[in-house]
């Protein structure tokens, strides 16, 4: 009796220990994408650890399940529904940038650079907190929009070095295009939530300044803030996007979409920093396979408008050399942002004719990214 009772206990221990762990299985592969529709659906971004801790290569939930998810009622739009439509839309584009990271690439692969050995570690990490991010903007798309699901993304790094420098781009991008959203959003609930996603991508960018680039992580006062958040989406588009690989059911992205063309400077000729003279070259749209250039009026003045911090400062801009100068006045931190714009601060989002282009300040070893 007492051999059978231990049996018994034994065998209870292991049921009960197979029951916790499937029931703590993040993936949730079994899920129906329907779910997706109910908050109640998975792990909840700040009640679980899924988001920071989730160490396997495949994609954890909600990021295993891609497909769009469909409005389940009629009715009145939710008032920043387009916003987080366009959101979630850049969010599918900045996690997989980080999720082809993890897959890629091992600890070996940053540690044979001399970095520390936790920075696959903290790859992974950032990659589990924008999968959060994935969920906590799903949720704040109402039922009668729909959530727009994943495309196919190319980044082309082949490196982990490669990987490491376009990470500071996919971050400061994202830090500036949440100050623009910030600005259109109409409920105070998403200014809020708006700033603390913003808050954790400086967080990721701190970190990779500090343990991969080895520097000092301050960028001023303040970094720089942009008004026209969906000209810097609409960058995502151009230079991400595998052309007609986004779902026929999402809504179109961004939207609205001035299709502007796209700046890249003569690296050359220009070292991308304050005082340096720059070049402008149109470049490639990969997702539509065009250049565009912006239509001049002839005998009508344009400038460039850099801005940086809070700030912009308007330099004059040749249209027949494309050429400016960066202004010397600022420092040499965070990022620069210029765009070409036919009034003097680009005042309008219809006054910018190009761009935006993004100068990135630190590492000063990275600028070059953004250059032809």
């Amino acid at each position: 009796m007492y051999l059978f009772t231990m049996q018994y206990s034994n065998t209870l221990s292991l049921l009960l220990g197979l029951v916790t762990a499937l029931s703590a299985n993040p993936i949730r592969r079994d899920v129906s994408k329907s779910c997706l529709s109910d908050q109640e659906c998975g792990p909840v971004p700040g009640e679980s650890l899924l988001y920071s801790d989730y160490t396997q290569k495949g994609s954890p939930f909600p990021a295993n399940m891609t497909a769009p998810v469909p409005a389940t009622t009629t009715g009145l739009v939710g008032e920043d529904d387009v916003l987080f439509q366009n959101l979630l839309s850049a969010e599918w584009a900045v996690y997989s940038f980080y999720q082809q990271g993890v897959e890629s690439f091992n600890q070996t692969a940053f540690t044979d650079l001399g970095l520390p050995n936790t920075t696959y570690q903290r790859i992974t990490e950032i990659r589990d907190n924008e999968a959060g991010h994935l969920r906590i903007f799903q949720d704040s798309i109402s039922s009668v929009s729909v959530k727009p699901g994943a495309c196919k993304y190319a980044y082309g790094f082949s490196t982990a070095l490669e990987f490491l420098a376009l990470q500071n781009i996919i971050e400061v991008s994202s830090m500036a295009f949440l100050t623009g959203l910030a600005q259109q959003a109409k409920a105070l609930s998403t200014i809020g939530a708006l700033v603390a996603i913003g808050e954790t991508e400086t967080r990721h960018e701190v970190w990779a300044l500090i343990d991969v680039w080895g520097l000092d992580p301050f960028a001023g006062p303040a970094d720089t803030s942009f008004a026209y958040a969906n000209q810097i989406l609409y960058i995502t588009l151009a230079d991400f996007i595998v052309p007609g690989s986004c779902p026929y059911e999402n809504p179109p992205y961004p939207y609205p979409s001035q299709k502007l063309p796209q700046l890249s400077y003569n690296g050359s000729t220009s070292t991308g920093h304050p005082g340096s003279p720059i070049t402008f070259i149109y470049k490639e749209n990969r997702y539509n396979n065009e250049t565009l250039t912006p239509d001049y009026e002839t005998g009508k003045s344009y400038y460039t408008v850099f801005f940086h911090g809070v700030n912009n400062i308007t330099m004059p801009f040749d249209t027949k050399t494309t050429s400016s100068v960066i202004p010397a006045a600022f420092d040499s931190q965070g990022i620069i942002l210029v765009v070409i714009a036919d009034e003097p601060g680009a005042p309008t989002l219809e006054s910018v004719v190009a761009g935006p282009m993004i100068l990135l300040q630190q590492p000063a070893s990275a600028t070059n990214i953004s250059a032809a």
